[in-house]
């Protein structure tokens, strides 16, 4: 019993008729006839009655159309879905991103790259970029969007795709270096910074920038991302050094309603995200293909605000 033979089984069935059998499947009569017949010799019982030029069907034929109608609709949505995946129309997709990006830019790219009729569950988590480089090391997600950060002790099983950019100060509108073409680190000197707070590398790149350069790094305020330091800038409280992603959600969403200017930050420090793909786990290629197009706007949305992005050379953590 094969497939072939059950198609034409259940048509002969429905219509009755060896000829319109055959001119549906667009086959020859003989050909309908000997797949019945085969059909027949496997099962050990003849499934038609001869009646002149009509195939009347004994009882058993009744419940082998029955069973053979579950098959071959299940054989058919099996192979609808794998043809879904494999033009990325169905399946599921399962990412995460930091904190900042998550809020804005990272949903609205994931909606505007799944089509409003596509077949498939997504789910989109916010987590910080060591839980995402968890997630992508126990092959928990498609991809991640988190900060790059070189990984410590035991190698996570991930695959790594970096891009660097430059950095922007963020001062109130009535700053005095609002109107600077750039700000340095010089003019940073002993100013309030708002800055990233626990163990992102961030914070420790400046400390170490300002170090070298004699200057007093200054943090009396400090969050899990960006953001939340908009509204103490908008307030004069401080100034921050931020990535190209929060210099675009904040012209998007004007969250300090006109209060903040950024000034690009001439420094020797530069931006890394990384976007995360687990190492064994074969990404499907509805995954590879939102993964790809996210890197190719990432990219466009750094070198739209001149944060001169740069791809780093793909790496595999093993």
């Amino acid at each position: 019993m094969n497939f072939t033979q059950l198609t034409v089984f259940r048509e002969v069935m429905e219509s009755g008729s060896i000829s319109q059998t055959a001119k549906k499947l667009g086959r020859t009569q003989p050909a309908i006839s000997l797949a019945i017949k085969n059909l027949e010799r496997s099962l050990g019982l003849s499934l038609f009655e001869r009646r002149g030029r009509r195939l009347v069907p004994v009882p058993e034929a009744q419940y082998l159309l029955a069973e053979a109608t579950m098959v071959l609709d299940r054989l058919s949505t099996v192979s609808g879905t794998m043809k879904g995946l494999r033009s990325a129309e169905t399946g599921s997709l399962n990412v995460a991103a930091m904190p900042g990006p998550s809020a804005y830019i990272f949903p609205r790219f994931i909606s505007q790259n799944i089509g409003p009729d596509a077949n498939f569950q997504t789910t989109i988590s916010s987590r910080s970029s060591p839980q995402i480089r968890e997630l992508a090391s126990t092959q928990s997600i498609d991809f991640g969007f988190a900060d790059f950060d070189e990984p410590e002790g035991k190698l996570p099983q991930y695959n790594s795709e970096t891009i660097s950019s430059d950095c922007f100060c963020v001062v109130h509108r009535d700053h005095a270096l609002a109107q600077n073409e750039t700000v340095t680190i010089a003019d940073l000197d002993g100013q309030s910074i708002g800055t990233l707070h626990g163990n992102h590398p961030f914070p420790r790149k400046l400390a170490v920038a300002f170090e070298q350069e004699g200057a007093s790094f200054e943090s009396h305020i400090a969050a899990q991302f960006f953001q939340p330091l908009i509204p103490f800038i908008s307030l004069g409280h401080c100034c921050a050094i931020v990535d190209p992603l929060t210099v675009v959600t904040e012209r998007e969403l004007d969250i300090s309603k006109g209060q903040v200017a950024f000034v690009p930050f001439d420094a020797p420090i530069r931006y890394e995200y990384a976007t995360l793909t687990p190492l064994h786990r074969p990404l499907s290629q509805l995954a590879t293909r939102v993964k790809d197009s996210w890197m190719e706007s990432l990219f466009t949305m750094i070198d739209e605000i001149g944060a001169r992005a740069e791809l780093g050379v793909p790496s595999v953590e093993a």
